[in-house]
C-alpha cells in the first residue's frame, strides 16, 4: 500500500522517478479513456514535494499532455497540505505556473498540516480535499462534524470546492451533502479498480446519466 512504499521511494530518491512515470502512464491511460467514449473525466495526480521543487515538472506535465493530445483540464494536480508549506515561496511560484496552464489544482488531506491560513489563500488552487480522517466518525463525533463544518464554510468562502475523502456509508454522504460538500469520493462509490474494469465502470454511469 501507499502508506509503506511511499516513504521507502522518498528516503531512497526514487519518487522522483516514480512521480514522472505516474504523471506520463496517467496521461496515457486518460488518452485511453477517451478513445474509449469515456467523456467528462479528470484525472487526479498526486504530485510529490521533490517533484513540486523539481525544475522539470512545467516540462514534464506539458509534455505528457502534449504527446497524448490530452488538454490542461483533462487533469488535475493534487498536492498535499503539508508539502505546500514547504518552500513556500517556490510552491506558490510552481501553482502559478501550472494554474496559468489551466490545470486543476487541488490541496489533498486538508486539515492535517497546520497550514497557515494567510497563505493559502495566496495559492491558485481551486478544491480543498477534507482529509478522510475527518469523515470517519463525522456522524459520532461533534468534533470531526464541526472540522467538517467549518472546513466546507471556509472552502466555500474562499471560493472553492471541497471534495470529501474516505466516503463509505450512505449516513456519512447524507451528513456531508447536507453541509454542502461539493464532491464525494470513497468506498461508498467504488473500490480501486484495475484499468481494464474502470472503462466499463465508468461507460455504465455515463450512459445511465444520459
Amino acid at each position: 500500500p501507499p502508506i509503506r512504499f511511499i516513504g521507502i521511494a522518498e528516503e531512497t530518491g526514487l519518487i522522483q522517478p516514480l512521480g514522472d512515470w505516474l504523471v506520463w502512464e496517467t496521461c496515457r491511460l486518460t488518452q485511453q479513456l477517451k478513445q474509449a467514449g469515456v467523456r467528462d473525466v479528470r484525472v487526479a495526480i498526486n504530485i510529490s514535494a521533490q517533484q513540486l521543487r523539481h525544475e522539470n515538472l512545467l516540462m514534464l506535465v506539458q509534455g505528457a499532455l502534449t504527446c497524448h493530445e490530452l488538454a490542461p483540464s483533462d487533469i488535475e494536480l493534487e498536492i498535499t497540505e503539508s508539502t505546500a508549506m514547504q518552500s513556500p515561496e517556490v510552491t506558490m511560484s510552481v501553482l502559478d505556473q501550472l494554474a496559468n496552464m489551466g490545470i486543476m489544482l487541488a490541496i489533498d488531506d486538508f486539515g492535517t498540516g497546520y497550514s497557515s491560513l494567510a497563505y493559502l489563500k495566496h495559492l491558485p488552487i481551486r478544491r480543498l480535499k477534507l482529509d478522510r480522517s475527518f469523515v470517519t466518525d463525522i456522524e459520532s463525533d461533534p468534533n470531526d462534524a464541526a472540522i467538517c463544518t467549518a472546513t466546507i464554510a471556509l472552502g466555500h468562502s474562499l471560493g472553492l470546492d471541497i471534495v470529501a475523502e474516505g466516503v463509505e456509508t450512505e449516513a456519512q454522504r447524507d451528513f456531508l451533502c447536507h453541509l454542502g460538500c461539493d464532491l464525494l469520493q470513497g468506498y461508498l462509490y467504488s473500490k480501486p479498480l484495475p484499468f481494464d474494469e474502470i472503462v466499463p465502470f465508468l461507460l455504465a454511469r455515463q450512459n445511465v446519466s444520459e
